[in-house]
């Protein structure tokens, strides 16, 4: 045989098995294009222009290996589909008088035909498609738009070696399935597995124990610290636990149902308890892949629309001032009294206007709470829970000058905000010293609302200086205690804030005559630091809505390919089931419970997973800054809404093509 027989062999093969092998191809074009996007963003010159390019080019990067990772994963996944309708078509060549070295030859030239059109036409795709999405990066981060067209040879090169790496894999799994199998084995592979499953108790119980513990630790952590690592442990274990109970824990359900023989010996419940033995057989590993995905899609879609939407309540959070002056030092003296004239001059010449000015000191320090003692802390109080937090201690007339409040407290006595677990005492030991508690404060002018996500936090306010300074000599590790803060708000656009603030800082770090002290001054600017959230949380963004999309399409192909393999393998038990007697409407009915129960058990496991990982989800943003809970509620609601009503367009468009192959005549 030539070959130009195999091939013309292989082609009319790929255009027999359209059904399987155009959403196959489709999805293969998508991932392509998907991730020679990702690698053309990760290298673009016109991205490495922008603010915030470093921010943007490690979240790319972060893409990069996703997608990567993904598409070998996701490729090898709905392979598996094909070589499994494939196999009987494999056998009859055996039995017809090929070898399976002519097979191997095949599969060879079905590969090079589905792996060079694909990788051709996803390139193609992706090229025309990358413009659209830089432009959207642009638009997400706030950067002005370069107009222009351009490909990444380096981006094109790397996504042909991976996927022509990728299918080849692909095609030498494909020849060993081939090789390691008989002429018979080949015949019936379309027909294995028909004997009833077995009840696996333990992986039963293992896959409610592994999901219970990954509810658990979502449940019970509170450290926002503590939830970046665990958080990673809890997805692992309610993985695990997901494909235990889809593939056990579904199996001993169902057989539990049907020992009950007032409930099985029903029309209704007859055949769809035992057909639902044989489909969660047959498909749990397919059902725990999509809901895993689902819920993957909902996590990124919701998280990332909520640190995107909610960029200027965070940067209000994080810089209650436009600039921000503050320095440690080891005097209560401040060294920050010659920048108010310095930044009134250079303001004045700009033409902008000083307001909202902000002026204090305080000690701060880490503290370790029993009953009402507060006692100095050297260890990380972030890390150590419970037990620990911060303190804030400022003199009254500091207070009173920020809130316009006319309070007066004695030598021995404070007044203090604490969180509602400390002790309501009249008393209060603080670094060693009693006091009285003179009063409890509702709010705290300088209040940081992002720290008190993080960690507890008292505020503590002593009646002068001289109280101040004897607190701070009882420290046992005497350091840069005392923060001092000048802060204040500039009229005007951004440019023209930053600008100033530019100008301000060049007098600043310039001035000789503030001598050591400059150099423990940091300064912060709200509308530059604007650029690098917007850059951080817009890159997170546009992976996220990537991601999402990539694991929608990889959710939607499964779901496909499950229900034409089923439709195929149900088919003959359903003719069955009529010829023994049940009506057609019986057997629609029966096979519509099936069907709506298989689609509604990975959404609805997803939305659980979805449901208890909130908790743990809010600890990790509040680590990126990302405070306001009602937001993130929203989103995730609002993402949950839209997504379920994808899932059921998908639903019976896929449906359709079930009833389509198992339709009686």
């Amino acid at each position: 045989m030539n070959s130009l027989f195999y091939i013309n062999l292989a082609r009319q093969n790929i255009k027999n098995n359209r059904k399987f092998y155009l959403p196959y191809i489709l999805t293969g074009i998508l991932t392509v294009a998907m991730f020679y996007n990702v690698m053309f963003l990760a290298s673009s010159q016109a991205i490495s222009m922008m603010p915030g390019a470093a921010t943007v080019s490690v979240v790319m990067g972060l893409g990069v290996f996703i997608v990567a990772l993904f598409a070998l994963i996701f490729l090898f996944y709905t392979n598996s589909f094909l070589i499994k309708r494939r196999k009987k078509e494999f056998g009859l060549y055996h039995v017809l008088g090929m070898e399976k070295r002519h097979i191997s030859v095949i599969l060879f030239w079905e590969c090079i035909l589905v792996s060079g059109s694909t990788i051709i036409l996803g390139l193609v795709a992706g090229i025309l498609l990358s413009k659209f999405l830089l432009l959207l990066l642009f638009k997400l981060l706030f950067f002005s738009t370069h107009f222009g067209f351009q490909v990444s040879s380096f981006a094109v090169t790397v996504t042909a070696i991976l996927f022509a790496a990728i299918y080849t894999l692909i095609l030498l799994f494909n020849l060993r399935q081939v090789k390691k199998s008989n002429a018979m084995e080949l015949l019936q592979a379309g027909n294995s597995g028909e004997r009833e499953p077995k009840t696996k108790w333990f992986l039963s119980l293992a896959g409610f124990l592994t999901l219970g513990g990954g509810y658990y630790i979502a449940l019970c952590t509170d450290s926002p610290m503590h939830a970046v690592y665990l958080f990673f442990i809890a997805v692992i274990l309610v993985i695990i636990g997901t494909y235990c109970l889809f593939t056990a824990g579904s199996i001993a359900v169902l057989k539990l149902l049907r020992k009950n023989k007032k409930f099985y010996y029903q029309s209704s419940h007859f055949t769809t308890v035992s057909g639902m033995i044989y489909r969660m057989k047959q498909n749990a590993v397919g059902l725990a892949n999509i809901c895993i995905l689902c819920t993957m899609v909902l996590v990124m879609i919701s998280t990332t629309v909520c640190m995107y939407a909610g960029t200027e309540n965070t940067l209000n959070t994080m810089y209650p001032r436009d600039i921000v002056y503050s320095a440690t030092t080891e005097s209560l003296d401040s060294p920050l009294a010659f920048i108010g004239p310095v930044a009134e001059a250079e303001a004045a010449q700009e033409g902008l206007t000083l307001e909202n000015n902000l002026i204090y000191s305080m000690l701060s320090l880490d503290v370790s709470v029993e009953g009402n003692r507060l006692d100095a802390s050297t260890g990380n109080v972030f890390l150590a829970g419970e037990g620990y937090g911060i303190a804030s201690i400022m003199t009254v007339a500091n207070y009173n000058r920020l809130t316009g409040q006319q309070l007066v407290l004695p030598a021995d006595a404070v007044y203090l905000l604490a969180p509602d677990s400390f002790p309501r005492a009249e008393q209060i030991c603080l670094l060693g010293e009693t006091f009285q508690v003179a009063g409890w404060l509702d709010s705290f002018p300088i209040a940081d609302s992002y720290v008190e996500g993080m960690v507890a936090q008292y505020d503590v306010l002593v009646a002068d200086d001289a109280v101040l300074k004897n607190l701070y000599a009882t420290l046992p590790n005497a350091g840069d205690s005392f923060t001092h803060i000048y802060a204040f708000d500039l009229t005007g656009s951004d440019e023209q804030i930053i600008s100033c603030y530019q100008q301000i800082e060049q007098l600043v770090y310039g001035n000789e005559e503030t001598g050591t002290a400059v150099r423990s001054i940091h300064s912060q600017c709200r509308q530059l630091a604007g650029k690098d959230y917007y850059a951080l949380y817009g890159g997170f963004l546009f992976l996220g809505i990537f991601l999402g999309l990539l694991f929608l399409m990889a959710t939607v192909l499964i779901i496909y390919y499950k229900q034409i393999c089923e439709g195929y393998d149900d088919k003959e038990r359903f003719e069955i089931m009529q010829k023994v007697g049940m009506s057609r409407a019986e057997v629609k009915r029966s096979i519509r419970s099936q069907v709506v129960i298989v689609f509604l058990l990975p959404l609805l496991a997803a939305f659980v997973h979805l449901l208890f990982a909130f908790k743990i989800i809010t600890k990790m943003l509040m680590l990126l800054t990302s405070l306001n809970i009602p937001l993130f509620t929203l989103c995730m609601l609002v993402t949950s809404v839209v997504f379920a009503l994808v899932y059921a367009c998908v639903y019976l468009w896929t449906s359709k093509a079930y009833y389509n192959l198992v339709s009686f005549h």
